[in-house]
């Protein structure tokens, strides 16, 4: 934000009839910056949908014991999951074209905290399913060894206890992996909707 600490300066230094000029190219410049993160977000979403998607179908199919129940559930959340993922892809890209078309201040900061929220429910959403499923997988194993009677009540708590601190870690994971892609943009984004509120007053 180098060239738009420039201008500020710049602003405060001329009169009154530079101001105005001053304070318009602030604003295009905060709109260009603004209109290019959302756009990456959008592209970085295509990007992550692509791979994911790609690297599961290359890994081997494990045949992993799993009851028809679970089976079903598994399949159904897949196709639901590609469903919503495809649904916040349209959203991201909305939201890149009402930031890119909009004219005036408060309608680009009501883009911009469109944009926040949008990329909170869907990484919010990413990482209930990597904990939801986790969880029934995991529950499901537990399940299978506590029917066939091979281990005493001790070791299966113990396995509890490994599987639990295995989908906290896993979840910290896709947190941190999400944080450090989205999480900048987002940081960005809050300094340019600050910038606006400051000419918009």
């Amino acid at each position: 934000m180098k060239e738009l600490d420039l201008l500020k300066k710049d602003w405060k230094k001329n009169d009154n009839s530079f101001a105005q000029v001053s304070e318009n190219d602030i604003y295009k410049m905060i709109h260009k910056k603004s209109s290019s993160i959302v756009k990456w977000i959008f592209i970085i979403s295509i990007i992550e949908f692509i791979i994911l998607n790609s690297v599961s179908f290359m890994l081997p199919d494990e045949k992993i014991s799993k009851s028809e129940t679970i089976e079903f559930f598994i399949t159904v959340l897949d196709y639901l999951s590609y469903g919503v993922a495809l649904f916040f892809m349209y959203l991201f890209y909305k939201n890149y074209r009402s930031i890119s078309v909009t004219s005036n201040t408060k309608k680009l900061m009501e883009c911009i905290l469109n944009t926040r929220k949008t990329v909170r429910y869907y990484i919010g959403y990413n990482l209930f399913i990597v904990f939801f499923v986790s969880v029934v997988l995991l529950s499901n194993e537990i399940q299978i060894k506590s029917a066939t009677g091979n281990d005493d009540g001790a070791r299966i708590f113990f396995i509890c206890i490994l599987m639990l601190v295995f989908v906290i870690v896993l979840v910290g994971l896709v947190w941190l992996f999400y944080q450090l892609i989205y999480g900048i943009l987002l940081k960005k984004l809050n300094r340019n909707y600050t910038e606006l509120k400051k000419i918009d007053l």
